[in-house]
């Protein structure tokens, strides 16, 4: 094998390299790649983040953000915690799950270690859960899915449990026994609904949502709810006490003329938010929270479901403290900050 060995020409060259590269635009220089995991498409979530990932591409040349939207947020919460990947959506509800070791938690020791290392970027609206039927089906609530195919989430996911148990606290509806829970992704079940293969589709969403807007436009909908005298069952009381959990109203004619509901809709509200570990770049995430607030602020007449995204909500239910660039950026949006949220 020939030993390679410098001489003065190939130094003179590399020289020459390197004062070129110093002098290249920074825009010209390597980005840094960022991993952020999110739900399916179809889903608020996946919106929100895809369109923070989009503004954070397009105006810091410095950075580019990675989207992933495989896999449950359970495991992505703890490759951001263990640093393998650097953002991902959680919930309040899941954070007091994870740092107390609880439920999908409760075999995993070093759950409550690892959730102090997760920093809020912000929190938004989920949305309201859309339990959502054709009106030419006949349902008119939810003891009407006694017999039906029903999507309730992505099996194994929060909104599936989260479904099951309203289910059975409004209308004492077991799945499995009472109903049959199809077991698709958000992506398939939107198509599903779409194409007739399922009776009821439920969507935690903001409104209003794309998926439900484009069905809409051709056929008459309708959404189910929660009936007055069940909003004090004790199960009904359980699930909204939950954190960034609580009663939402989805109004009538969001949907345009083809919703069919006389009234508003009362239905589970849900927040979420983006996470980070502790040890990221302050300045990186100062500079993408007030990137990411003004473009939503631009965007808003050509994405209505971006009205509820707001600085002031980033720190709605928050029970995880911000991360320090993320406070200071809302601080000079004249965001009040919680207590809570400042660690």
């Amino acid at each position: 094998m020939k030993t390679p060995h410098l001489n003065r020409r190939s130094l003179l060259a590399g020289t020459a390299a390197l004062a070129t590269l110093s002098v290249l635009p920074r825009a010209a220089m390597a980005k840094e790649l960022l991993r952020m995991s999110t739900l399916g498409p179809g889903t608020s979530p996946n919106l929100v983040m895809t369109t923070f990932a989009n503004i954070v591409n397009k105006e810091l040349p410095d950075y580019e953000i990675q989207l992933n939207a495989t896999g449950a947020a359970t495991r992505h919460v703890l490759e951001v915690a263990m640093g393998k990947t650097q953002f991902c959506m959680t919930s309040p509800a899941l954070h007091a799950l994870m740092s107390n070791q609880k439920a999908m938690f409760a075999k995993l020791d070093q759950a409550p270690e690892l959730s102090k290392k997760l920093r809020t970027v912000l929190n938004f609206p989920m949305g309201v859960y859309h339990i959502a039927v054709y009106e030419s089906s006949g349902i008119r609530s939810i003891e009407d899915a006694r017999g039906k195919r029903v999507f309730l989430g992505p099996p194994g996911g929060a909104a599936f449990a989260t479904m099951k148990r309203l289910f059975k606290a409004v209308a004492g509806l077991e799945e499995g026994t009472d109903y049959e829970a199809v077991k698709l992704g958000w992506d398939a079940a939107a198509a599903s609904f779409q194409d007739g293969n399922l009776d009821i589709y439920c969507n935690p969403t903001n409104a209003p949502s794309p998926v439900l807007t484009q069905i809409a436009v051709t056929n008459p909908i309708r959404f189910l709810g929660i009936p007055a005298d069940k909003l004090e069952a004790e199960g009904v009381k359980a699930l909204v006490n939950r954190p960034g959990f609580g009663l939402g109203t989805l109004p009538a004619g969001v949907y345009g003329d083809n919703q069919k509901n006389e009234g508003d809709t009362t239905t589970l509200r849900v927040t979420v938010g983006i996470v980070t570990n502790e040890s990221a770049d302050d300045a990186m995430i100062y500079e993408m929270t007030k990137a990411f607030f003004e473009g939503v602020a631009e965007m808003r007449d050509s994405a209505p479901w971006l009205a509820v995204v707001t600085p002031e909500g980033a720190v709605a239910d928050i029970n995880l403290p911000l991360h320090p660039g993320a406070l200071r950026a809302l601080e000079e949006m004249g965001v009040t900050i919680p207590d809570v949220a400042r660690g």
